[in-house]
């Protein structure tokens, strides 16, 4: 059967209300064809969050709406791997017997995770410029050390996507430590590959349709705002993250913080970027229509915040989408017009000023 793991926003919760609901679930889940794996509270958010293996979604709201009336906000479909790698979990943990209740089994376990992602160049890029030997030499180390820090650190590494990690810790201040030890333990060669930084923090259910995906993105659209071995973090970690003392945010020039509102305009930007790069006919007009902004206040918020114009943006977007693109077996004027370029010549000249090859040599690499 599907996994599912919901989310109750529920202010004021305390673990043993939790608790006590988790017992009621357990009581009629047969009756649902369900089985309650374990649960996570949130006292400080008001958010409880079930692990339930279940025919479907509608089976999941019966049972809560049986067991104790508290329906989920929302329900998402997941991987236990997944759940795994980013809660540490997927059963619960070592708990208290309440002394009034020697049957309550009572744990207060936050499911609020810190995610660290990072991204480096395009390994056939790094290639082309390195040498095939010297860059597979670079990312090994790169991986090495990041493994280490993640050890050091105690995060826990979800993914490993082309050549960027997605990783996920319980305390803001070992991520921060995690990622400044990583950056100092590359030094030159994270320059040299690239590697750019996000940080930001969430909880695991929200209304993107993958664990964590709301948070994920934004530390994703934090790596593009980084300069070389620079730190971009969410305003969310500035605000947990308050120590002043030696090893205070202050104390790290690697790092960079950027405002709600801006964090706001990024996502918007990205989101538009997202749903329109593969449009030959998506330009600025298009851009300032979807973004209700004037052209003169688009210009301003975007260089500002990437320091690229909308243009530049976009163009850059769709050159990073013609890398994945040309992996498959996609030919040039394929890839041209699937990436959002309205002319192979144009698209070969972009590509060429960019990334200081012809596509077809880029190609090469992986056929």
């Amino acid at each position: 059967m599907p996994i599912f793991m919901d989310r109750h926003i529920v202010p004021g919760i305390e673990a043993k209300n939790a608790a006590e609901a988790h017992r009621e679930d357990l009581r009629v889940q047969d009756k649902f064809g369900c089985r309650c794996m374990t649960y996570w509270v949130d006292e400080e958010r008001g958010n409880a969050f079930c692990l339930i293996d279940a025919p479907n979604k509608e089976a999941v709201e019966k049972m809560h709406n049986s067991a104790h009336g508290l329906i989920p906000h929302e329900i998402l479909q997941v991987n236990s791997n997944v759940v795994e790698a980013f809660l540490g979990r997927i059963q619960d943990p070592e708990a208290y017997y309440s002394p009034e209740d020697p049957d309550l089994k009572v744990f207060n376990d936050p499911a609020f995770r810190i995610i660290l992602v990072t991204e480096t160049m395009d390994m056939g890029l790094l290639s082309h410029k390195m040498g095939k030997e010297k860059a597979q030499h670079l990312t090994a180390l790169y991986h090495e050390i990041m493994r280490a820090q993640l050890h050091q650190y105690e995060g826990r590494e979800v993914e490993l996507k082309g050549q960027g990690f997605i990783a996920s810790f319980v305390s803001v201040t070992q991520a921060v430590s995690c990622a400044v030890a990583v950056m100092k333990g590359l030094h030159v060669a994270g320059e040299l590959i690239g590697l750019r930084m996000g940080l930001n923090a969430g909880m695991p259910v929200s209304k993107s349709p993958e664990l964590f995906g709301d948070t994920v993105n934004m530390a994703r659209y934090l790596c593009k705002l980084g300069g070389e071995n620079q730190i971009v973090m969410a305003s969310i970690i500035r605000e947990i993250y308050k120590d002043d003392g030696p090893q205070g945010i202050s104390q790290h020039q690697q790092l960079k913080c950027i405002g709600p509102s801006d964090e706001n305009f990024l996502q918007l930007l990205m989101e538009t970027l997202f749903k329109n790069w593969s449009d030959p006919q998506f330009g600025v007009g298009e851009f300032c229509e979807q973004m209700s902004m004037s052209k003169s206040k688009l210009y301003r918020k975007s260089t500002e915040l990437t320091g690229k114009s909308p243009n530049e943006l976009l163009r850059e977007y769709r050159l990073q989408k013609s890398l994945a693109l040309m992996r498959t077996d996609r030919n040039i004027a394929q890839t041209t017009f699937d990436s959002g370029f309205s002319s192979p010549s144009y698209f070969t000249k972009c590509f060429q000023e960019r990334f200081g090859l012809q596509p077809m040599a880029y190609r090469k690499h992986f056929t």
